[in-house]
């Protein structure tokens, strides 16, 4: 897509992000909310990346990098833009932040019932590790 733009998001994106989501994300998380959105734009201002195609937005991805770990989140596109190469555009912004940054690996959260995003994670390299399981812990301040 000759006219496709990945920017990070800056604080006036996060409610078009969080509008977004719910409609072009799968399933939902504890921290879709306009304050951890608002925390995760704050302290890393390159880790929410927005893909723009004509100003309008049609996909996001996080990438987190904890110094250690390159984290992936949030990989959406919007269903009217599927297959158009906009996650794989994204996944590659992701891919370069981490090297820049010193990172080694990427993982990616991606649910087991999602097979179209499992097919998407597989065509950009990614794959999944059986041997781990996600252990959660909601906490309350």
């Amino acid at each position: 897509m000759s006219d496709l733009r990945i920017r990070p998001a800056g604080p006036e994106d996060l409610d078009t992000v969080l509008a977004f989501w719910r409609t072009a994300a799968e399933g939902t998380s504890i921290s879709d909310d306009r304050d951890g959105v608002e925390r995760l734009v704050a302290r890393d201002p390159e880790a929410l990346l927005l893909a723009e195609c004509g100003g309008e937005l049609v996909g996001t991805v996080i990438a987190g990098f904890d110094g250690w770990r390159c984290h992936l989140y949030r990989l959406a596109v919007h269903p009217d833009h599927r297959r158009r190469g906009i996650g794989s555009a994204l996944l590659t912004a992701a891919d370069e932040r981490f090297v820049r940054l010193g990172g080694r690996r990427g993982d990616a959260m991606v649910l087991v019932r999602n097979e179209r995003a499992q097919h998407a994670w597989r065509a950009a390299g990614y794959e999944p590790q059986e041997q781990w399981r996600r252990w959660v812990k909601p906490l309350t301040g």
